[in-house]
């Protein structure tokens, strides 16, 4: 993912039934746009062979077709088909736009993307809801899972960096929807960034640069959270770059998406059951298995279930500098996201409580502003004797950086001077609220106190 500016949702363009085979007003077909017949004429010709699908057999066999195309259209056929047989088929030249993260089929004429300026229609119609569901089987195939009506719903990994997850009728009300996410080669540095507005603007915005450095050369244990699209995979993959050379990242992931520039990286991913539910690998095996693996950093991709519970324990167990992301709406909302996560693998409140304070020294919170993808607060995580809550140190607000009461706190860990920010002349510029996990005795409903 790239840090662009976020908006709202472009208005859709209302809803027109149409007959087979036709476009609506003012929709025109993708450039390139081949018939079936010859593209089945090419995929038999194709195919006879067990040789790799290339550019170059592709554009034989359209040359032997016999079709009159000229030169500009034998080149739009060759790559609308290559696409087609080896690739995203019409979404294919979507990709070429580095700003795309998101692609989504919500139907044949029904096209969206996303490249961080809320989502827009693409220049991109299907000729019909056989052809989408044609796409949406053969990507998940090429990923090794199927696509049916005994198995409706899928989520696979492609080479490319392509994470498809497709859904058929009738659990999809209006057809076959495909939703593709692009995890782009180029990872950012920490000074592309800055530039790009992620840590705030002008001087305040080195502080914070400064600061997450900071975080990774002491070696705290740190988690990113934030919305969907809110950039934590792009900075967690930063973060990680920064990471002395000589030592063991082991990742952990669902979907591999993380990709840091780092020389000594090994990654884990889950695995799904086949058909007889036999051979599922799930992301808390992985994490003990992680742990035999002599791991410098050991990082989960995302915290979403019971993993939770074995990552808190290695991070107790002399595996400092690890992280990860978990999902959350605001930094404050992270002790009770992690309460409800250790929940589903079995723990209690107060081993929730006692694992997390000892485990995770700060919390870093990304979210989508009108102006892009923005840390919005880094804070530290505190057992009080009414819980656990997350002390804002930095925020960020409008591009300006401000300090919070864990400032000082989290500046001696860090090895920085407190006053490099003046943190200790300066107040807070509005009250803060920190959501705390219950402790022994108290209620479980969360409660919401002023800081």
């Amino acid at each position: 993912m790239s840090a662009h500016s976020a908006g709202e949702p472009a208005e859709p363009d209302p809803p027109v039934r149409l007959a087979p085979g036709r476009l609506a007003p003012g929709r025109r077909r993708s450039p390139g746009f081949f018939d079936e017949k010859l593209l089945e004429s090419v995929r038999k010709s194709v195919m006879a062979d067990a040789a790799p699908v290339t550019p170059s057999r592709v554009a034989a066999a359209v040359q032997a077709s016999g079709r009159l195309l000229g030169t500009a259209g034998a080149l739009a056929a060759v790559e609308s088909i290559s696409a087609e047989l080896n690739g995203l088929g019409p979404l294919q030249p979507l990709t070429r736009d580095p700003a795309v993260t998101d692609i989504f089929v919500n139907g044949p004429d029904s096209v969206w993307l996303d490249r961080g300026n809320g989502l827009e229609r693409a220049p991109v119609v299907f000729s019909g809801e056989p052809q989408v569901r044609a796409l949406a089987a053969r990507l998940v195939a090429a990923g090794g899972r199927r696509l049916d009506d005994g198995s409706p719903c899928v989520d696979v990994r492609l080479d490319g960096g392509y994470r498809v997850h497709a859904v058929l009728p009738p659990i999809s009300t209006a057809g076959t929807l495909v939703s593709v996410r692009i995890r782009r080669a180029k990872v950012f540095s920490m000074p592309e960034l800055r530039q790009a507005g992620m840590f705030g603007t002008g001087t305040p915005g080195g502080l914070v640069q400064s600061v997450l450095e900071r975080m990774v050369a002491v070696r705290l244990s740190f988690l990113i959270s934030g919305g969907t699209g809110s950039g934590k995979t792009t900075l967690l993959a930063t973060l990680l770059g920064l990471c002395h050379p000589r030592e063991r990242l082991v990742l952990i992931e669902d979907a591999a998406e993380l990709n840091p520039v780092h020389p000594h990286v090994v990654s884990l991913e889950s695995r799904h059951g086949n058909l007889e539910g036999g051979g599922a690998v799930d992301l808390g095996e992985l994490v003990r298995q992680a742990l035999r693996m002599r791991p410098d950093r050991l990082v989960v991709g995302e915290c979403r279930g019971a993993e939770v519970r074995e990552l808190l324990s290695a991070m107790n167990t002399g595996h400092a500098g690890g992280g990860g992301t978990i999902h959350a709406n605001a930094a404050a909302a992270v002790p009770a996201r992690l309460a409800a996560l250790g929940a589903l693998a079995g723990m209690g409140q107060d081993a929730v409580r006692l694992q997390v304070a000892s485990a995770i020294d700060a919390v870093v919170h990304v979210e989508r502003t009108e102006t892009g993808r923005q840390i919005a607060s880094i804070g530290i995580l505190e057992a009080h004797q009414s819980g656990l809550a997350v002390t804002v140190a930095l925020e960020v607000l409008k591009g300006q950086v401000s300090c919070g009461p864990a400032w000082p706190q989290l500046a001696d860990r860090l090895g920085l001077d407190p006053g490099m920010a003046g943190a200790t002349t300066s107040a807070p510029p509005m009250a803060r609220t920190a959501l705390h996990l219950p402790g022994p005795g108290e209620e479980s409903q969360p409660s919401w106190s002023s800081r």
